[in-house]
């Protein structure tokens, strides 16, 4: 089954765009093209999951996320760049599960869109992309993502998030940690692995993702 994204988007280079690159995931994207007629394409299209911008013709987004709501409980992200606290306030009282401000990276719309589906659907996909809670981890290019922000790992760093985010909610022991390390090192010993996690906590700071990961005295580490 491939899941359809039906995109209400007026610039048809972001519409492309997001198009072509659902394509990459198996996802199959549908551009909305009569602006006057939204529910209708919307019925015909029956989407797993709607996109949509606040600026567009005749009517904006929020009448639009409006009208879906009251006929459908499909996911609906907002993608904008009217950025402001009173306007993502609008469109999450109006029925949006997300909101991603325009300009924006594709990779962390398409593992919001994905965590969405995988949320509402059981969807499964074999991805490079992990997410929990807003912070996203892109494990083929070592980076993590929080708020559109980035920052980049190390090949330690990135070894020692994968198993967090694979046991997120579950206390992960230093051994488990230490094991994992040891993969492709001769050796590591404790103080590399706190070494490490202290980097982590820096880096996850300077994109304000705070208290990501917390010690659990004499057992190990948790995100949760």
């Amino acid at each position: 089954m491939k899941y359809k994204v039906m995109i209400i988007e007026d610039d048809e280079v972001i519409a492309s765009t997001l198009k072509r690159q659902l394509g990459n995931w198996d996802l199959e994207g549908i551009i909305a093209d009569d602006f006057k007629n939204i529910i209708e394409e919307f019925i015909a299209c029956d989407p797993a999951l709607v996109l949509i911008d606040i600026s567009l013709p005749y009517y904006n987004g929020y009448k639009w996320c409006e009208d879906i709501r009251k006929i459908s409980k499909v996911p609906i992200i907002f993608i904008s760049s009217m950025s402001d606290n009173l306007n993502i306030v609008m469109a999450m009282n109006m029925g949006a599960d997300d909101f991603v401000v325009k300009p924006f990276n594709v990779d962390v719309l398409i593992a919001k869109i994905l965590a969405l589906l995988r949320r509402s659907y059981d969807y499964k996909v074999n991805s490079d992309l992990k997410e929990y809670k807003g912070l996203i981890l892109d494990v083929g290019a070592s980076l993590l993502y929080y708020n559109d922000q980035k920052v980049e790992l190390t090949k330690n760093e990135l070894k020692i998030m994968i198993v967090l985010f694979d046991n997120h909610g579950r206390i992960v022991s230093r051994e488990q940690l230490m094991q994992k390390l040891w993969e492709s090192d001769y050796y590591v010993d404790d103080n590399t692995l706190s070494v490490n996690m202290t980097r982590i906590r820096k880096k996850l700071e300077s994109i304000k993702a705070y208290d990501v990961i917390k010690t659990k005295k004499g057992q190990g580490y948790i995100i949760d």
